[in-house]
């Protein structure tokens, strides 16, 4: 019974997981973040094979995502640290998009109650993939919006994390158990309750 809810919850949990990446990888495909983007692509693979594990009673590929789930947390610390600018990080660096455009965030340039600004000089075009856009007078920052996704992230693969190997510890226990009642005996119990072939003779010799 334990381990048939901790399976629900478990499912549930990924398929949230699925849910919120699906919205992340959205928004930073608007904004160019090939870094986010290879990361999110990833976890989405790795909480699939998780769904696999956990419906097909495969403990080895819930191990996989359990080992995710602590590298998944360790990359949305640091997405939340470089958005906040802490330790000398700085949101505008090219970190994230690998220097290969101007764009920082798709919320730093679309943020909610944000005044944009051009920043190119009149009559100048801005080269493809680039973002000359500056935002002001946001209502919410985009560093915490950003911040605010990634703590979502980590509250979610914190909790999948604590389930599936809850969900492990079940499998092996009921693995065991069943090894240890002969579930893979070749030759079934019940064999030893039958009657052996001299027996089977003598009572078909007696007269009726």
């Amino acid at each position: 019974m334990g381990s048939c809810s901790g399976r629900c919850t478990l499912l549930a949990l990924c398929t949230l997981q699925l849910v919120t990446i699906l919205e992340r990888q959205v928004f930073d495909f608007l904004g160019y973040q090939w870094a986010p983007i290879l990361a999110n692509f990833v976890h989405s693979v790795v909480v699939i094979l998780g769904l696999f594990g956990t419906i097909q009673y495969r403990p080895r590929y819930i191990m996989v995502y359990v080992v995710w789930a602590a590298v998944w947390v360790t990359w949305n610390v640091f997405i939340i640290c470089f958005y906040l600018e802490v330790g000398g990080l700085s949101r505008d660096s090219g970190l994230l998009t690998f220097n290969l455009s101007r764009h920082r965030s798709w919320w730093q340039e679309h943020g909610p109650g944000c005044l944009h600004e051009g920043a190119s000089p009149a009559g100048l075009r801005p080269l493809h993939g680039q973002a000359l856009v500056s935002s002001t007078g946001c209502s919410l920052e985009p560093g915490h919006v950003e911040a605010l996704h990634s703590s979502l992230q980590i509250l979610v693969a914190l909790l999948g994390f604590v389930y599936s190997c809850y969900v492990v510890s079940m499998l092996m226990e009921e693995e065991d158990s069943f090894d240890f009642i002969g579930g893979f005996d070749p030759f079934p119990l019940y064999h030893v309750n039958e009657k052996p072939p001299k027996l089977l003779c003598k009572q078909a010799q007696l007269p009726a």
